[in-house]
């Protein structure tokens, strides 16, 4: 159980996966910021080591957000870069010098069920996680008072100070 808005409940599925998928950005943007000329090699992508490490900056955003009470914007970021990823390594695959095809295709494959999973799961927090469900209520008709605000209206008028709260005054009354 954790708290989120004073309130106390157990995470929905969809906030567990959401939290593994946090844990799993982090260490995937850990990798791609602090190793990005291995994973380029790995990919037959080398020269690319700098957007490396932007998709490993985006991953670590998205991996804390994940973790935070309300993951569902950055889930959707998650898939979000999920279709940057995709596309990213189908141009690898056609690039005719490129040796490590095998790779390219092993790593979207893995990215495709990653971005399942991210779509499932930002769909699962979107309702649970929503400020309201529908119309918003309107208001502006009220004005808080049971009488209406003509009779508060000086409501207040004839008010005395409390003896015993005279002291406590910084000021003299009047």
């Amino acid at each position: 159980m954790h708290k989120q808005s004073g309130m106390t409940h157990s995470q929905s599925s969809s906030d567990k996966l959401a939290r593994g998928l946090g844990w799993l950005s982090l260490g995937m943007g850990l990798y791609k910021l602090l190793a990005p000329g291995k994973l380029t090699r790995q990919l037959g992508m080398q020269g690319n080591e700098n957007s490396m490490r932007a998709c490993g900056a985006r991953e670590i955003m998205s991996g804390i957000g994940a973790l935070s009470d309300n993951p569902t914007p950055a889930i959707w970021s998650r898939l979000g870069g999920d279709v940057i990823d995709l596309a990213v390594l189908t141009y690898a695959l056609k690039d005719e010098y490129n040796t490590k095809k095998e790779n390219v295709y092993l790593a979207l494959s893995v990215v495709g069920i990653l971005t399942a999973i991210d779509c499932a799961c930002a769909k699962g927090l979107s309702p649970r996680h929503a400020y309201q469900r529908g119309i918003t209520p309107d208001y502006s008709h009220r004005s808080g008072f049971p009488q209406g605000l003509t009779s508060a209206r000086g409501g207040a008028q004839d008010f005395q100070v409390p003896a015993d709260m005279k002291d406590a005054l910084p000021y003299p009354t009047l």
